[in-house]
């Protein structure tokens, strides 16, 4: 019913598409699809991103080989122009972890953890303290300092179960890994444990990143699962004070040089135009990163590969990027936005592919009220691909300065997200867990939505 009510409002209001040779637009998008979901390239170079290098954290090893993997994969294609953009990006690096519930009675049993990215560490010796459990951050603003005083602030906050749409759950989590460290510390606790952000039921903590407030001390700070977050809450209210053990090494170290990998097609009528999209290079590093994005960078590969093995010459410039950090520190898209300002380039659209990898509905949209109606005016040609929900805001993180510096109108793909959260900054983001049809229908929505604004602007 939902498809149907959106593609009558385009017909009502299509004039655009009226406009358009439609039937030639059709079989350009029907070509573009059929090349995608024969092939699956995208697929293929997923296999080889998170098989051959497989996780990426900004300033390692492997972060290093994925722009040179990135590089190699655009060259390829035989587009116009391929390059690096220079950036500095933080260097963080795990270490070793290690955690155990202390029960009244002195026994002890090992927990999972996951250092918070970005979060310091407890020093060789570890810390031990008594565990305090807090379900929110309201709870912890009615206590006391001397409550709180040196002790490990559990923060038990659950991931809304509820939400159709997960990323509604995710945002009232994610403040918890984000900033709640510092507001324990500001209360004078000497760590932090977290329930994972995450939707799953299992033995997997997540990671992410994290931001210490300067005016309060920097507190390690770990994720635990979701199961052991249940477990160790039911044996806090049964069996009373527990204490905790914490030891992590992990640290940061000083910046590194790495890069933006850029690939681009010139216009051939109006080639100041530019429309770019990309994902991120970049992943946390206890998976291989393979929806949270290897997903998004393969995808922005396959849509230059495609109009160049298809032939299509686009109108307007067309530009991919191949992000980096944009999981702790969101440099790769501060500088590409920098160097845009400083070359004067007038950006029309930036699309983001940073949401996973599963079977795409729709677009979210920052833009004027008559670039929504343009798009919107495209639904019967993008309707046969499964393309029809426009009604979100938003954007992505890495096009985000685009957007704030410039204004330019951004997109973000909107695959379906009932996984995402299962798998996100946790060891199961894993290419075993990547659908090849889900993954290919996601390009093909890039590639034509590139098309189409690359044919008739914004």
């Amino acid at each position: 019913m939902k498809k149907i009510l959106y593609l009558f409002l385009a017909l009502l209001a299509g004039q655009t598409v009226v406009a358009q040779n439609v039937k030639k637009d059709s079989a350009t998008l029907k070509t573009i699809s059929n090349y995608i979901l024969s092939n699956y390239d995208c697929y293929n170079d997923l296999r080889d991103l998170c098989k051959q290098i497989g996780h990426r954290i900004s300033g390692s090893p492997q972060a290093e080989q994925a722009v040179l993997w990135g590089k190699k994969v655009l060259e390829q294609t035989g587009c116009d122009k391929v390059y690096l953009q220079e950036v500095m990006v933080p260097h963080w690096v795990r270490g070793e972890e290690q955690g155990m519930i202390i029960n009244k009675k002195g026994m002890r049993s090992s927990i999972e953890i996951s250092s918070l990215g970005n979060a310091v560490g407890t020093g060789p010796q570890g810390i031990e303290a008594p565990l305090l459990i807090i379900n929110n951050i309201e709870q912890l603003q009615r206590m006391r300092p001397e409550e709180v005083k040196g002790k490990i602030v559990f923060f038990n906050y659950h991931f809304n179960q509820t939400n159709i749409n997960t990323f509604e759950s995710y945002g009232p989590c994610v403040y918890y890994r984000w900033g709640a460290p510092s507001e324990a510390a500001k209360m004078g606790a000497s760590a932090v444990v977290i329930r994972s952000v995450s939707s799953a039921f299992d033995d997997k903590p997540h990671t992410g990143s994290m931001s210490y407030n300067k005016k309060y001390p920097a507190i390690p700070s770990v994720a635990i699962s979701n199961l052991a977050a249940d477990k160790l809450a039911k044996e806090i209210n049964t069996q009373g004070a527990m204490r905790m053990y914490i030891r992590t090494t992990c640290e940061m170290l000083p910046d590194v040089k790495s890069y933006n990998v850029i690939a681009e097609i010139t216009g051939s009528e109006i080639p100041n135009e530019i429309i770019c999209f990309g994902g991120h290079l970049d992943s946390w590093d206890i998976g291989e990163g393979a929806h949270d994005d290897g997903a998004g960078v393969v995808q922005s590969i396959d849509v230059i590969r495609t109009f160049m093995k298809l032939g299509i010459k686009p109108k307007r410039t067309i530009r991919a990027i191949l992000f980096m950090n944009e999981e702790n520190g969101l440099r790769g898209g501060q500088k590409y936005a920098e160097e845009a300002a400083r070359n004067k380039e007038n950006h029309i659209l930036a699309i983001e592919s940073d949401a996973g990898g599963a079977t795409p509905h729709g677009f979210s949209m920052t833009m004027s009220r008559e670039q929504k109606a343009k798009i919107k005016s495209w639904l019967p040609l993008l309707l046969p691909y499964g393309i029809y929900d426009f009604t979100r805001d938003g954007g992505g993180a890495d096009i985000g300065p685009l957007q704030r510096k410039f204004g330019t109108p951004v997109m973000e793909l909107l695959p379906d997200s009932q996984r995402y959260f299962d798998m996100h900054h946790s060891a199961n983001d894993v290419f075993e867990n990547v659908h090849r049809r889900e993954l290919c229908l996601g390009s093909v929505a890039m590639t034509a939505m590139v098309y189409l604004v690359s044919m008739y602007g914004l």
